[in-house]
């Protein structure tokens, strides 16, 4: 079967519910008519640029990643985790290094992500503030960003 029908399906799923396993998201495009097993879902994953993020209570979810002009969520999702260097919190700002360079490139990345929880984010030549609604927030949003890495 051709895959675009199934990742569109996949990117239907995910924006449509919390799916919070690949094997219920594998279940779920099985239901949906669909051949499939847990590593075609996960090469799946990977291209569309779906990731996995903590909420602040402490569940996952998989969200999708939105497109930016021509460039593919996957390809942004890999210029983020590929310059990452390290991510810590301090109150409600996540304190991103970048490989040197790197940190508009990988803001922007960030950026694309839209988190529900980040108000905003400026990036120098190495470092990446993120403001997000509270300490909660900046906690989780650290858990999901070191789970990319």
């Amino acid at each position: 079967m051709n895959k675009n029908p199934r990742q569109e399906k996949i990117l239907e799923i995910v924006q449509s519910r919390d799916v919070t396993t690949q094997e219920e998201l594998t279940r779920l495009v099985r239901e949906a008519g669909f051949e499939a097993t847990q590593a075609t879902c996960s090469r799946d994953i990977k291209k569309l640029g779906i990731i996995k993020i903590t909420l602040p209570g402490g569940n996952t979810k998989y969200v999708a990643l939105e497109r930016s002009g021509d460039v593919t969520p996957g390809r942004l999702l890999s210029v983020f985790t590929n310059s990452l260097i390290s991510v810590n919190d301090a109150m409600n700002i996540v304190v991103i290094k970048t490989l040197p360079g790197m940190a508009q490139a990988a803001a922007s990345a960030l950026d694309s992500m839209h988190f529900a929880d980040v108000v905003g984010t400026i990036a120098g030549d190495d470092t990446i503030f993120v403001a997000t609604a509270g300490i909660d927030e900046a906690k989780a949003l650290v858990t999901t960003l070191r789970e990319m890495s």
